[in-house]
């Protein structure tokens, strides 16, 4: 974090009434009528800008919203968003019609001093996913400085998140540098012994996710359907349960290289059992070892949560990502449920650094009333995902580079 320049800096740097660009991630979702259904992004981005505004500059608000592949459409347009900051801040936001040319300038340039104006869709340009210089270069003409507040967005080499650090004094938000500092507790200099969950369907998608976390954590705990695939690269049957025959192999390859390293694999002792994923099914608990031909496992049994929660209770430092079974029907949250509220009690009594994100696992934590109580839970997807997989993120290290 010593390498970024910080929002605490920034009103030494530059005068009140100066222009400030702020990229925040507004993709949030919205309602037929157009209000937000869920404001947890808009609410982590409010300290940077109550503090932006109460250091008197005049902030633009970038952001994308939707895919609109280069093309002006006017179901994606921000200017709802606008309307539910402004709701948030209790303060006016004004909206202008695009991000770039006269009418960004004309917007920015007439607030008055501490004044916020979110600008028009940035995707609405084809230069803004082409990572442009010259789109970069537009966005950046109107303003004094930037700040990057968005690290959903920062694993993507955009014009609005890479290119325009080239031409404006750079800073990270609070919500950024928030986020940066919880990912240094949980991979950066975490606190030992250190233990990741990782759950949901597929090892096909978390490969990388799996490949660096058996290298530096002390146990792996392994849950959802992935289980499923390490369980029958044991030998196990594993009856009508989601498998993928296609990666056993790869499954024994990331069990052996964890025991090079000194890494504990955790896969469920036993199994809760169904005939089929629906509602209303009769379960059955067995041994992991011993499912039925005709029946399929949907989560994690009571032992496997009694061995999850020991984990829990011998860490320093908890990474979760991904469920421990079906959560999304009833009875298969149980297991998800009961280690999530074990981790939340051990976060809450100061025994444990807990951090979690990605996919499923916000809807999962809160499902289980347990998401309130760990020390961070990331809403940004694909961005924490690939922090966790060992890689660079380009939003980030563009802060790093002023």
């Amino acid at each position: 974090m010593s390498s970024f320049k910080t929002l605490d800096t920034l009103a030494d740097d530059m005068a009140a009434g100066g222009i400030v660009l702020i990229r925040a991630d507004l993709n949030v979702p919205l309602d037929d009528s157009g209000a937000v259904r869920d404001a947890t992004r808009l609410e982590r981005l409010l300290p940077s800008l109550k503090k932006l505004s109460q250091n008197g500059f005049r902030i633009g608000v970038l952001s994308h919203f939707g895919r609109p592949k280069g093309r002006r459409m006017a179901e994606m347009s921000l200017a709802p968003i606008a309307a539910a900051l402004s709701g948030l801040l209790g303060q006016k936001v004004t909206f202008a019609g695009d991000c770039i040319g006269d009418a960004a300038q004309e917007a920015l340039t007439s607030l008055p001093k501490g004044g916020i104006c979110v600008l028009e869709n940035t995707r609405f340009h084809g230069g803004e996913e082409a990572d442009d210089a010259d789109f970069a270069a537009e966005l950046a003409a109107p303003a004094d400085a930037y700040v990057n507040d968005a690290f959903s967005a920062a694993h993507r080499a955009h014009a609005s998140t890479h290119g325009i650090t080239k031409y404006l004094p750079t800073y990270c938000g609070h919500a950024m540098q928030a986020e940066l500092s919880a990912l240094n507790a949980a991979l950066g200099n975490p606190k030992r012994p250190l233990v990741a969950v990782v759950g949901g369907a597929k090892i096909s998608t978390k490969l990388d996710l799996l490949g660096n976390l058996s290298t530096k954590t002390d146990i792996l705990v392994i849950g959802g359907g992935m289980a499923n695939t390490f369980l029958a690269a044991q030998g196990h049957k594993v009856g009508t349960s989601l498998c993928e025959d296609t990666m056993l192999e790869i499954a024994r390859t990331i069990m052996a290289e964890a025991e090079n390293k000194g890494c504990t694999i955790l896969l469920p002792r036993d199994a809760v059992i169904a005939a089929e994923f629906a509602a209303g099914q009769s379960r059955e608990i067995c041994a992991a070892q011993a499912v039925p031909e005709d029946k399929m496992i949907l989560d994690a049994g009571p032992e496997a949560v009694r061995d999850i929660c020991a984990a829990f209770d011998k860490a320093a430092t908890l990474i979760w990502n991904g469920p421990l079974g079906a959560f999304e029907v009833e009875p298969f949250d149980v297991a998800t449920n009961s280690a999530a509220q074990h981790a939340a009690t051990l976060t809450r009594e100061g025994q444990l650094t807990s951090i979690a994100g990605g996919g499923d696992t916000v809807a999962a934590l809160n499902h289980a009333g347990a998401g309130k109580d760990f020390s961070y839970v990331s809403t940004a997807g694909g961005a924490f995902l690939e922090w966790l997989e060992g890689k660079k993120l380009p939003g980030v290290s563009a802060l790093s580079h002023h």
